[in-house]
């Protein structure tokens, strides 16, 4: 899709009102730096900005997934309470996302690593076993980067993935009718992150429930099955929350979507935090780092949804309408909007 008609859907009735402001830091970006539009050489970009990654088309039979991520101290984890381990693994993990969520398999990454002089002995090498052990999982390997220092660490992952010509999945192929589906449980990350920060993380009985928080697990093979067996009409993965993943879907396909939330798949939230006011499906809609896969699926593709082989549960759990709104169905019956309260980074 040309990025001018990504950004005209970008400004439907359903994003005006949640647009935040990093949508429009992006969309400035995006007005100022120059770009490839229409190709060059034997380089073509059939998409650039405005999804979870660009594809790029090479010659050949496949295109290439690009993507970028950035992992910061202070924003994305604490230094002394989250271990460099995490950091190293949940760096790449996360960047590797956006190429699951088009259904691209790994390849390569760059990556940028500015730290403090302190942090390039013990705590280097404990990033860097974290870092290797996604890349074995994720299957994808480094090419290059740069090194600098500075006070606080700050990562830069950039990977390439690739898949076949034509088959990358985006967020802006749903339509009214659609059943909308997601991978996994929800709100397992934003379970995790809660015991964090409330102190709670060396509590044994705990412990369990940080590691979806600190290793998230990215569903590259559900992805690229999606994708390769052309299934969903749109796909994205759900980074900062369920209600704002969904509205930013909603808002690239021209839709809206009516979620019943008795079908969200929730995780079991520990006594003690419960009393606290944590609930599961606060979670589930507004919980990030999850990981999991947002995507839509036209009625006649079922059939061949259900034949596909997976490790990770997919559970239907409302669909999109015509209607460009979000509206959440609750157990009782009461119907009310959606209101996107997922991560964002410019919030106060």
């Amino acid at each position: 899709m040309p990025l001018g008609e990504i950004i005209q859907r970008a400004m439907s009735p359903i994003s005006t009102g949640l647009m935040d402001r990093e949508n429009m830091l992006i969309k400035r970006l995006t007005r100022i730096v120059p770009s490839i539009r229409e190709g060059h050489g034997q380089l073509a970009v059939p998409l650039g900005t405005g999804d979870d990654a660009a594809v790029l088309r090479p010659s050949g039979k496949t295109d290439w997934v690009l993507s970028c991520d950035s992992f910061l101290e202070g924003v994305h984890f604490i230094d002394g309470v989250h271990p460099p381990e995490s950091v190293g693994y949940k760096s790449l993990a996360r960047a590797v996302s956006d190429l699951a969520a088009m259904g691209a398999q790994p390849r390569y990454f760059l990556l940028a690593l500015a730290l403090p002089s302190a942090k390039t002995r013990g705590w280097l090498d404990q990033f860097a076993r974290g870092m290797a052990r996604a890349a074995r999982e994720l299957q994808v390997r480094l090419v290059g980067g740069d090194i600098s220092k500075t006070q606080r660490v700050t990562i830069g992952i950039t990977v390439l993935g690739e898949i076949a010509r034509g088959n990358a999945l985006t967020r802006a192929g749903g339509r009214a009718g659609d059943l909308l589906y997601v991978s996994g449980k929800l709100g397992a990350a934003q379970l995790g992150l809660e015991i964090v920060l409330r102190g709670l993380s060396r509590r044994r009985s705990l412990k369990k429930y940080l590691h979806p928080h600190l290793y998230p697990r990215i569903p590259l093979e559900l992805g690229e099955s999606l994708a390769h067996h052309k299934i969903p009409s749109a796909m994205m993965d759900i980074s900062d929350g369920l209600s704002t993943d969904l509205a930013r879907l909603c808002a690239a396909s021209g839709a809206g979507a009516r979620l019943r939330a008795a079908q969200i798949p929730t995780v079991r939230v520990p006594a003690l935090l419960e009393r606290k006011g944590v609930t599961p499906l606060e979670l589930a809609l507004h919980g990030g780092d999850d990981y999991g896969l947002l995507f839509t699926v036209p009625r006649k593709s079922l059939s061949r949804l259900r034949r596909i082989p997976s490790a990770i549960p997919v559970t239907c759990i409302g669909k999109m309408t015509r209607e460009q709104k979000i509206v959440l169905v609750r157990a009782d019956g009461r119907a009310s909007p959606l209101v996107s309260k997922g991560w964002n980074p410019f919030s106060r």
